[in-house]
This record gives C-alpha cells, structure tokens and sequence, in this order.
C-alpha cells in the first residue's frame, strides 16, 4: 500500500494514529492554479511509476479536504485508474463528538453519501 500525504506534516500525522502500516508518498503540494502550482511541480510522476508496480496493491489518496485537495485526488485518478491497482481515499464525514448544527453543509453533505450500515459503526468502536 502506498499513502499518498500532500507533506511530511501529514505523513507525520496519519504514523501517530498508529493504524497505517504501509509505506508514504509525499507530493510536495496539492494542484492550485492559484497559487501557480501545477502537477509539474509536484512529485506526481515518481508515484505513477510506483503504481505501476505489481507489488502496488492499493494506493490512498490522504490528501487535504479542500477544492485544491480535491483537484490533486481527481488528477491522480486519472493518472492511475487504467493500472489494477485499488485507489482509495480518506473517509470523510462528521467527527465524533460535534454536534450536527454546527457541521458544514459540504461535510454533512459527504457524510450522508458515504454513510454506512449501522452494523458496521458498532464494530468500529
């Protein structure tokens, strides 16, 4: 598995969760028009050739969840949906403990499309 992290900030993060055991690729940055950053300036090619890899079982897009994130994770799919390697993302949705009201229309949005069967929340705890 591969972890795809925009910067060491965020590889640091997710190896403090303790629940990754695969190994990172940093990009250096997200995709912002912008901010004059294309994919050129990032280190997209070096992960297209990793995904190539026959011993690439899965690569996860672990990328900001912002338009800029956004861009960067569609970008990457097309680079890499026509390898047979499993592109997932980062869940997203309404963290433990906030309160509805206060959740934004975007995230509350996502956490209805990708809600789960309740069977599955009670095993995650």
């Amino acid at each position: 598995m591969i972890c795809v992290v925009e910067d060491l900030r965020d590889l640091l993060a997710i190896e403090s969760t303790g629940q990754y055991f695969g190994v990172y690729h940093v990009l250096g940055g997200v995709i912002s028009p912008m901010d004059g950053i294309t994919p050129s300036d990032l280190n997209i090619e070096s992960l297209v050739d990793r995904g190539l890899s026959s011993k690439t079982s899965e690569i996860i897009f672990a990328l900001p969840a912002t338009m800029e994130g956004d861009t960067t994770c569609f970008y990457l799919y097309k680079k890499l949906a026509s390898n047979q390697v499993k592109l997932t993302s980062l869940a997203r949705g309404v963290a433990i403990g906030n309160e509805l009201q206060y959740t934004d229309e975007v995230t509350l949005g996502r956490s209805l499309l990708s809600r789960l069967p309740y069977e599955s929340s009670l095993n995650a705890n």
